[in-house]
């Protein structure tokens, strides 16, 4: 489980910075600016969508159980 959850963090983050590197890249030199950097957010709202749902499914299903701060202490 922690293992999924980890990927998915590492995947998010590689679509930010892919969405910064077309940040940077577009539209230097008189190029034309491409929709790289709407794809890779796009990405990366998706994945974090879909994992915020993993982990409440996990949850519902008793694949994780919450492990916080004892309330009244």
């Amino acid at each position: 489980m922690k293992i999924v959850i980890a990927g998915a963090f590492v995947a998010i983050i590689l679509a930010l910075a892919m969405a910064g590197r077309a940040m940077l890249k577009d539209g230097r030199n008189g190029a034309p600016k491409s929709n790289r950097m709407v794809k890779a957010l796009a990405w990366r709202v998706g994945l974090s969508i879909a994992l915020f749902a993993f982990i409440l499914l996990a949850h519902q299903l008793g694949w994780i159980q919450p492990t916080g701060i004892p309330v009244g202490r």
